[in-house]
């Protein structure tokens, strides 16, 4: 019989949850990437914490405002790689469109959401997901809690 597997303790972690593609579905998603981040042990207010919990709150937003398909929900990956001292952050929604960078004019009120994940995130890019639609990634530095 082959020897069990073992893993280092909390090296990785993975958080996967669908939501409702509305602006409460969207909130619940940055609740619980919040509470998700608290339990890793990065506190609230830590550089991690804010930029990851701002990332998945315009992901989540961005999803539920132009990712929206009728009928179908928008899906979270929260996970967490101690050995690249990362948090990545994936949205997955069904709409084919892809998010497009502008530059918003002063006066505007939208149109920042790219702009933040460029200064919030180590990398940040789109891919294709199984099934209709996209996945938007992001990458956050978050060093290993103590």
């Amino acid at each position: 019989m082959p020897a069990p597997r073992t893993q280092s303790p909390a090296s990785n972690r993975t958080l996967v949850q669908r939501f409702s593609a509305t602006r409460r579905g969207a909130r619940l998603a940055r609740l619980l990437a919040a509470h998700q981040l608290t339990e890793w042990g990065h506190p609230h207010g830590t550089e991690a914490y804010d930029a990851v919990v701002l990332v998945v709150a315009e992901l989540a937003a961005n999803a539920v405002l132009h990712g929206r398909v009728p009928g179908r929900d928008f899906a979270l990956e929260l996970s967490r790689d101690d050995g690249r001292g990362v948090v990545r952050v994936e949205v997955s929604d069904t709409h084919p469109a892809l998010p497009v960078r502008g530059v918003p004019g002063a006066d505007e009120e939208g149109g920042r959401g790219l702009v933040l994940l460029d200064a919030l995130t180590a990398a940040w890019g789109v891919r294709d997901r199984l099934g209709p639609g996209k996945t938007v990634w992001a990458e956050c530095a978050a060093a290993p809690p103590a």
